[in-house]
């Protein structure tokens, strides 16, 4: 079952976990994971191309929000096609062994599939703005209006998501 939704697990592009006593199925664990780390590994596809690019993200508990200049690749490319993956990971690090070809990464990774969607009300751009700004800082911030007309801000509606974890 999936853990988000408690249904079949649908098919994924990578295949079903080979190693299925590393995933996490439990909710809140894959919650704390996408609320401690800060970066978000973001894959689109334009075209038969791949792109990947980190974001600062912020985590609501049903969706995952990003900004981004007006413009660029990542923007360009989602307008085009906004299906995404995405891949967040804690606590890296090397889990070591006598024999070299044995050695692993240590690591809680949660990687999911999503639509990106973009934010255009003020208030919800605001308040997305706040959830990202909120994990740097306790400053409560005002945004400049040439600021906020030069930013875009978007919102990946979760559509599929799954952990993993080893070395723990």
């Amino acid at each position: 079952m999936h853990p988000m939704t408690a249904q079949p697990v649908p098919s994924h592009p990578h295949g079903a976990m080979r190693r299925d006593e590393r995933e996490i199925t439990d909710k809140a664990e894959i919650d704390e994971i996408l609320r401690a780390a800060k970066v978000m590994y973001l894959a689109l596809a334009d075209g038969d191309m791949p792109f990947v690019v980190p974001v600062f993200y912020a985590w609501d508990g049903a969706a995952l929000y990003f900004h981004s200049a007006k413009a660029g690749t990542k923007i360009d490319i989602i307008k085009k096609n906004p299906k995404v993956c995405f891949a967040i990971s804690t606590e890296q690090g090397v889990v070591e062994s006598d024999i070299i070809c044995n050695f692993e990464a240590k690591h809680r990774t949660v990687i999911g599939f999503g639509q990106a969607l973009f934010i255009e009300a003020e208030p919800e751009k605001i308040a997305a703005l706040d959830l990202i700004v909120a994990r740097f800082s306790d400053k409560a911030w005002q945004y400049p209006a040439e600021n906020l007309r030069a930013t875009r801000v978007l919102r990946i509606d979760v559509t599929d998501i799954k952990g993993k974890k080893h070395g723990f």
